[in-house]
């Protein structure tokens, strides 16, 4: 909790820009992070929450497709591939003190389209 705090006020202060050591530079690639899947969090939310909806209101096809099942299996494997992604991407830093800040740039990239994708989603149907 402290250490959210902490990479959020950085964040804020506008320290990112001027990072200048990899501690500094992996705090801001988590920071930055930390805001993309808050972003994505509340995509998926509003997303699912549609979803419910298109299938409560579906009464064709049998009881209708199930929109809430398929989103929910799509998003977990989207959280399995961004994961493994992001270690395969930070993997050529292994050991370093890089690793952190490749992988957090990986996920906070990832996240972000995710949340358009879901965004896209919920506004196409």
């Amino acid at each position: 909790m402290l250490l959210s705090i902490l990479l959020a006020a950085a964040a804020a202060q506008g320290g990112c820009a001027n990072a200048s050591t990899q501690s500094a530079m992996n705090q801001c690639a988590q920071a930055a992070l930390q805001r993309a899947d808050a972003a994505m969090t509340r995509e998926w939310q509003a997303s699912y929450a549609r979803m419910k909806r298109m299938d409560a209101a579906d009464t064709s096809r049998g009881g209708g497709f199930g929109y809430a099942a398929a989103a929910l299996n799509s998003q977990r494997a989207w959280l399995k591939f961004r994961d493994a992604q992001c270690v395969l991407e930070g993997g050529k830093y292994a050991g370093g003190s890089m690793q952190p800040m490749v992988r957090a740039n990986c996920l906070e990239r990832l996240t972000t389209e995710r949340a358009k994708q879901l965004r896209d989603l919920r506004r196409e149907h």
